[in-house]
């Protein structure tokens, strides 16, 4: 499936306003008279997928909230900064090398990993480290699925993501706010667990920029600094590796990062959050909620002293 961003779509591909607005009715007539292929399905950007079984039955974030309060540092460290500055991120072409510990290293250019699985709409909590939270609806594939394509050898034992960092494209690269490029790691079976995607769309629409186009990681029972945005290298590797927020601060920021209400942040109680839209704080669940499918793995670890 090829989706192209609206600065590669000519305009006279464009569907106009009043056609796209009546499109139900129009791709119905369309349909019946074989002519539904004539229409331009990306226009609007939207994405096929299917749901998923695993998704989370709280109640959606609104789009306009997911997306005008995030981090993104490359583009800023205020809350609104990403959506006021992210316009300038160009997301094609785009590609991902993966290397390191595997038999079948390669390149997999966005087109590619669109169709490396099915996409899923993945309804996924998100509980940041500030103390604030929402319930997004990603749409994307399974971590796990891009992996097997490599082969990983015996001696992966990790998962290292590496952002773009581009001064020229973003403005917040810039200022020594972290040591860039932004890197996250997971272990292997945690990059292989079902609930851990790469995440291409929300609410059904390609990913906007300030979200992590064109793909980004998300991780559903780790705070949110962990999911890595608009991602162009993946390595495998035998020995742990740094992370960009261990490096920073490795008092505050552990390797895990695991949701874990019972390990402050040295600036700050980790027991409560605030969801967005809501005006009262609710308790922090253990691995963020997730706890029946995740837990096994970190069964007799220190949990307080590997945060």
């Amino acid at each position: 499936m090829l989706i192209r961003s609206s600065t590669e779509i000519l305009p006279s591909e464009i569907t106009p306003e009043g056609i796209w607005l009546n499109r139900r009715q129009i791709m119905t007539g369309a349909a019946a008279l074989g002519l539904a292929a004539a229409l331009p399905a990306q226009a609007a950007g939207e994405l096929v997928y299917r749901p998923s079984p695993l998704s989370a039955k709280d109640d959606k974030n609104s789009f306009e909230q997911i997306t005008q309060y995030n981090n993104y540092y490359e583009f800023g460290t205020g809350k609104d900064d990403p959506a006021r500055a992210a316009h300038t991120l160009k997301t094609r072409p785009w590609s991902i090398v993966i290397e390191g510990e595997c038999d079948k290293p390669r390149t997999f250019s966005i087109e590619e990993l669109l169709k490396i699985a099915p996409l899923e709409e993945r309804i996924y909590r998100l509980r940041c480290v500030e103390g604030w939270s929402m319930v997004i609806p990603w749409v994307g594939f399974s971590l796990s699925e891009l992996i097997k394509r490599v082969n990983p050898t015996s001696k992966a034992k990790y998962v290292e993501l590496i952002s773009l960092a581009d001064k020229e494209q973003m403005p917040g690269v810039g200022r020594q706010v972290l040591d860039w490029p932004y890197t996250e790691g997971l272990r292997m079976d945690e990059a292989m667990h079902p609930l851990t995607i790469m995440a291409v769309g929300l609410y059904g629409k390609v990913l906007p920029n300030q979200n992590g186009a064109p793909i980004r990681l998300v991780v559903p029972w780790k705070y949110g600094f962990k999911s890595a945005k608009s991602i162009v290298k993946i390595r495998l590797t035998e020995k742990q590796p740094q992370t960009s927020w261990n490096k920073a601060g490795p008092s505050e920021y552990g390797f895990y990062s695991n949701v874990n209400p019972t390990v402050d942040h040295p600036r700050w109680s980790q027991a409560t959050e605030r969801r967005i839209g809501e005006v009262f704080k609710r308790k922090t669940l253990m691995f963020n909620g997730y706890g029946d499918q995740v837990a096994g793995m970190y069964k007799g670890m220190d949990l307080k002293k590997l945060f």
